[in-house]
């Protein structure tokens, strides 16, 4: 791993690691599922984060009981959790963060799916599994936050058996977007200087013997999640003092703004991504 993305990893650890970071997650997110979620007019925040998961499941044709499964990113397990509980799948969970890793395995004992799913600390850019492994590979909104992406899915392919799915979401920018300045504010919220997009993921998966399956845009849903959390936060403010600090609220408050208004003006993207290993 470089200096640079091991710098990059550590600052993406620390975050998620914050107290901070795992109330406001736990309290607007409902400690489940942390996130992009698919909305209409009557789902909660934590109903359509859900939703995303019961959608992304439903594509895959390889989600049968006994399925190898290796979950990205995998924050506090919510979609590990059904993928096992709902369809019999033996789930790997890697994630770098301990804290949310803790509740994992704390709810993953609760609903009494331990004997199922396995969470482990780790990097994405450095999978520490075999090769030809997993039969489905599964992340959300996760790769973003990668120094190097093409080392993610360099790993993805690696640890992926032939004819294994890769099925993901990850907030993006626009392709054809020219000027990405206009995302600045973005970058330096995520420290990070640029975020891929749906041109960028089909050609580097193309090199590495990828078929694509299908790309749903779902970009709206991008602005509807970030408008929904930042109002919410906002909203419950006063109910959240003493378990997240000022600080760290008028700080997400700015940042959720930011992504509202890259979507508003057409400069980001949104969807899931599922693509087959050839």
């Amino acid at each position: 791993m470089s200096e640079q993305t091991s710098s990059i990893t550590d600052t993406a650890r620390d975050y998620y690691d914050s107290e901070d970071a795992d109330n406001f997650y736990a309290a607007i997110w409902g400690g489940e599922d942390i996130h992009i979620g698919l909305y209409d007019d009557r789902r909660s925040i934590k109903e359509a984060s859900r939703e995303t998961v019961l959608h992304m499941a439903k594509r895959l044709r390889g989600l049968k009981p006994g399925a190898r499964v290796l979950d990205i990113g995998s924050g506090y397990g919510g979609a590990a959790r059904v993928l096992a509980g709902d369809f019999g799948a033996e789930v790997t969970c890697l994630n770098l963060s301990e804290k949310e890793n803790d509740r994992n395995r704390a709810l993953t004992k609760e609903q009494g799916l331990d004997d199922k799913i396995t969470v482990i600390e780790g990097s994405f850019d450095d999978i520490p599994e075999e090769d030809d492994t997993f039969d489905i590979v599964w992340s959300q909104d996760a790769i973003l936050h990668a120094g190097d992406r093409g080392k993610v899915l360099d790993e993805v392919a690696r640890v992926m058996k032939k004819g294994g799915e890769f099925i993901f979401t990850d907030p993006m920018q626009a392709d054809g977007l020219t000027d990405t300045t206009v995302l600045q504010p973005i970058y330096d919220r995520i420290h990070l200087s640029s975020l891929a997009s749906f041109g960028f993921y089909r050609r580097e998966l193309e090199k590495r013997g990828f078929r694509e399956i299908a790309i749903e845009d779902f970009t709206n849903q991008l602005r509807n999640h970030y408008a929904r959390v930042r109002a919410e936060l906002a909203e419950r403010r006063d109910g959240l003092e003493g378990k997240i600090s000022s600080d760290y609220i008028d700080r997400m408050l700015a940042g959720l703004q930011h992504w509202v208004d890259g979507a508003d003006k057409g400069n980001l993207a949104w969807g899931v991504m599922h693509f087959e290993k050839v």
